[in-house]
């Protein structure tokens, strides 16, 4: 019972979100309320307000940070820790870019280009270091990442940022696997140029 719940809330997530991108890329953001959105999904905006506490979140949340976290466990604890990230995000990425693509590039578009949105940014990105701090630590400093770990987080989040970046800004027309893969090679490299 508890199973056929969690579905059933998953759908209606998913409901909410889709309904959401579709007027949000027929009406634009600002003129998109939340009682319609609601009702495109058919529930109540009551309802929407038990999935997604602002208009903002139907954008800014979604279900990455725990599996990034969850890969980046599961890499070879002997690996660079850039490494591992890297390795975690391109297991994850192409497979999401591939289904998720139009989604993703709106997601982007609206969070580098809707003040009200760009403002909260930091939250989405700090959920994202997060999710690597957990996953690069061991099990006595997950809840207490050290600094090496938290700055390598850090590094490797404005890494992708800064590769989803040039994505939005050449209008989604390269690919976004290519540019994080190139991101992390940079990164990569950032220690190894003779200054």
């Amino acid at each position: 019972m508890a199973d056929w719940r969690e579905r059933k809330k998953a759908r209606t997530r998913a409901a909410l979100r889709e309904a959401a991108f579709r007027l949000f890329l027929d009406h634009g953001y600002e003129e998109t309320t939340v009682a319609r959105i609601a009702e495109a999904a058919g529930v109540s905006h009551m309802t929407f307000f038990r999935y997604f506490p602002t208009k903002e979140d139907v954008v800014l949340r979604d279900d990455y940070d725990p599996m990034l976290e969850e890969l980046v466990r599961s890499q070879p604890a002997a690996a660079p820790p850039v490494q591992r990230v890297r390795d975690a995000v391109m297991t994850a990425v192409p497979a999401v870019y591939e289904t998720e693509r139009d989604t993703l590039l709106l997601r982007s578009r609206l969070q580098l280009t809707t003040p009200a949105l760009r403002a909260r940014m930091g939250e989405n990105l700090r959920g994202s270091q997060t999710a690597f701090e957990r996953g690069l630590s061991g099990p006595g400093d997950v809840d207490a990442p050290l600094l090496a770990t938290r700055v390598v987080a850090a590094a490797c989040t404005a890494a992708l940022t800064t590769a989803i970046t040039a994505w939005v800004d050449g209008g989604g027309t390269a690919h976004l696997p290519d540019l994080m893969d190139e991101a992390f090679s940079a990164l990569g490299a950032c220690g190894t140029r003779d200054g």
